[in-house]
């Protein structure tokens, strides 16, 4: 493949296959994408729907997104909460314009988590740390995650990115109030019991095996 063809392509890996294996190369292209596509999804389910599970545990998300079922020990409500976020998130807009402002707002994440890392390697020199990374990994990363920041912005400047910002900004309005402050909405307490006896779930510390 030229330069020119690759820059003029759209679809790199399809114009990789038909230059190697004839018409053939786009069926097995798409079908190595799909099967891409549910690995992806597949890790996601594992990885998102824990991460609400572990945060409601820590008490940063209401107390229901912390239980699992009775029987089959499943994080249930954490699972159907983001499946709902991710309806919500399909729905309205483009793919397209979905995968460019999920990872302009992950990339975000991931830096500021890399840079907390980084500030308590130094802050909490003693803490206990069953895994540990070399220093410049973290930096590495940190570098990585705010070039992929900024440079959709310089590129290609949009009011999405603002909105997209504004979204985590407005997280701490819920933050001081209900985590920090520790304070709950009225009727919450019946909330909780509704969904607990909708969806079959129990807290961890009254599973025998959990």
């Amino acid at each position: 493949m030229s330069t020119d063809e690759l820059l003029a392509s759209e679809t790199v890996a399809v114009l990789y296959g038909n230059s190697l294996i004839g018409s053939a190369g786009e069926m097995l292209m798409i079908l190595a994408v799909t099967l891409s596509t549910f690995g992806s999804g597949n890790g996601s389910c594992f990885t998102a729907g824990r991460l609400c599970f572990v945060a409601a545990r820590e008490g940063h998300m209401v107390d229901v997104l912390s239980f699992v079922h009775v029987r089959k020990l499943t994080p249930s409500p954490a699972l159907l909460f983001n499946a709902l976020i991710a309806l919500l998130m399909v729905i309205p807009s483009d793919i397209g314009s979905l995968i460019d402002f999920f990872s302009f707002t992950a990339w975000i994440f991931y830096g500021g988590a890399m840079l907390a890392l980084i500030i308590m390697r130094y802050t909490k020199k003693d803490a206990h740390r069953p895994y540990k990374v070399p220093i410049f990994i973290p930096i590495l990363v940190l570098v990585i995650s705010i070039y992929l920041v900024i440079a959709p912005i310089i590129d290609s400047p949009q009011i999405e990115y603002l909105y997209a910002a504004l979204f985590i900004i407005a997280g701490l309005f819920f933050y001081f109030p209900f985590v920090l402050y520790q304070k709950s909405l009225p009727g919450m307490g019946h909330v909780t019991t509704f969904f607990q006896l909708l969806l079959e779930v129990v807290p961890t510390d009254v599973m025998p095996d959990a």
